[in-house]
């Protein structure tokens, strides 16, 4: 029998860690210095004029924008209202993300201009039926649990094509849905086709069924459209991940203490515009942080600065007890291949270790501009594996199995052994893509590769029969939105130059 022993320590999951709690509160209070000091510049008057009903000190003011400086009591003001919990479910309401301290779940980014083709693989631009696509396939994949649109839809008006892929994703997946929105127009017209998905919107306030996306512009500023949509997003109990992507060496400082100091800064004044403006409003912060190559000047997604900052920053809103938004699941690479999945399992199990809640940017390639079905497939077999990790090796009396080794003794086997037969599927994880064959039934099973293996699962994903998720009347009612826009933006062209080279 174990011996009991005082001040036995357990670890329920194995631990990670980046950040000491000393340097967390240096970097925390060095990020109050730099608001109060040298503070932030805002591109709305409305902005302006909250933050100073609230207590700011507004300096330094042009025909576009004022510098705003936040004294400490107002960030601990704003924090003592923050929900430490945000909740975000999906419309059928059995899908839930609940974001709170070391609570970690996985999803897709958005936004991608261009997408491998699932069975060509070329690259080409994304469009609508791509994003739906993804949103399939996220409904198939068991760990990833919210998704976003992995591509930009660029056969619609280039004013409209956020409410569009909103459609696509209520198409294709029944869990939560981070959004982005064109503009505050864009962003109301979403909103209204949630409200018809769930059936009005009292059944949004029992639960908001996507949050939004909104990124202030490094360094330290936070532009017109930002502050319209978080101060929007307030007003309308839409929860909101505030998520500043500073670039160390280009748009912030290139060591990763002075990232993640500017970084916190940003998040910080959105915290306390969302509180002035609205005590108690759902928000997420974090961020893609990441450094700029100095050789190709390009914004890294694969590389170890990135892990070590999402790391970071999680331990340091876990401090703060602010739901984090980080990044994993993602590549510099331009396919899927080695490169791919030794980055994206290196971000993953850093961003599930250190208890990441909202971990996006899973399918990602070629520093955000691509999205990669095999990569997102691939990915969830890595997540699936790293959860496994997590749950680490427990130590009870039955965990131990002294009785059971007692049983069989030396020389003896376990393989017919109840215990085996009660544990092996709980203990031993079982892969779904990853081949463990001898070479001989490999090569009689076909010799194919990791690859091949994971191209096929996109396949029967996206060929399989689709039940679909909404009735056709509540489709039209919600296209209807989509295809009102187009008419107010008919006269647009689309500039797929905005999008990115190609």
């Amino acid at each position: 029998m174990q011996v009991k022993k005082t001040n036995f320590t357990v670890n329920a999951t194995p631990r990670f860690s980046v950040l000491t709690e000393d340097e967390i509160e240096q970097i925390y209070f060095s990020a109050l210095s730099v608001l109060y000091e040298t503070g932030v510049r805002v591109y709305d008057q409305e902005g302006v004029d909250v933050a100073h009903a609230g207590g700011a000190i507004v300096e330094d003011t042009t025909e576009d924008s004022s510098l705003v400086k936040i004294p400490p009591w107002m960030v601990d003001k704003a924090l003592s209202t923050l929900p430490r919990k945000v909740v975000v479910i999906g419309p059928d309401r059995k899908h839930r993300m609940e974001l709170f301290k070391d609570q970690v779940y996985f999803g897709a980014g958005s936004d991608t201009p261009f997408t491998i083709d699932p069975k060509s693989g070329e690259r080409r631009r994304a469009t609508y039926e791509d994003v739906k696509n993804f949103a399939r396939l996220a409904q198939a994949l068991p760990n990833i649990d919210f998704h976003m649109s992995l591509g930009i839809v660029q056969d619609r008006a280039v004013g409209t094509y956020d409410r569009w892929q909103y459609l696509a994703m209520l198409e294709g997946t029944t869990k939560p849905i981070n959004i982005t929105a064109v503009d505050l127009d864009g962003l109301n017209d979403q909103l209204e086709m949630a409200y018809i998905r769930l059936g009005g919107k009292e059944e949004w306030r029992k639960g908001p069924i996507f949050s939004l996306y909104i990124e202030p512009v490094s360094p330290l500023s936070h532009s017109e459209e930002v502050i319209q949509k978080l101060l929007f997003s307030a007003d309308n109990e839409i929860p909101f991940v505030y998520t500043p992507c500073p670039l160390a060496g280009a748009t912030s400082p290139t060591t990763l203490a002075g990232t993640a100091v500017q970084a916190l800064t940003e998040s910080l004044f959105g915290i306390v515009l969302a509180q002035i403006r609205k005590p108690g409003a759902p928000m997420i912060i974090g961020g893609l942080m990441s450094n700029m190559d100095m050789q190709t000047t390009v914004y890294c997604y694969g590389s170890p600065e990135m892990a070590l900052l999402s790391a970071a920053y999680t331990e340091i809103t876990k401090w703060l007890g602010v739901p984090m938004y980080e990044t994993a699941g993602c590549s510099d690479s331009k396919m899927f291949d080695a490169q791919a999945a030794m980055e994206a399992t290196i971000n993953i199990a850093t961003a599930a270790l250190v208890g990441g809640n909202m971990i996006h940017d899973v399918g990602y390639l070629e520093q955000g501009l691509t999205s990669s079905p095999e990569l997102m497939v691939a990915a969830n077999e890595i997540i699936d594996m790293v959860k496994r990790i997590l749950r680490g090796i427990p130590t009870t009396d039955a965990d131990l199995a002294l009785p059971v080794m007692d049983s069989v003794g030396p020389g003896g086997h376990f393989l017919e052994h109840d215990h085996t037969y009660k544990r092996f599927k709980h203990e031993i994880w079982q892969p779904q893509l990853i081949d463990r064959q001898n070479f001989e039934s490999w090569e009689m099973s076909g010799s194919k590769t990791f690859k091949d293996r994971v191209h096929e699962r996109v396949l029967e994903i996206l060929e399989a029969e689709h039940e679909p998720l909404m009735e056709d009347k509540m489709f039209a009612e919600i296209k209807r939105i989509c295809e009102l826009a187009d008419e107010r933006h008919k006269d647009e062209e689309l500039d797929l130059d905005m999008f990115g080279p190609g």
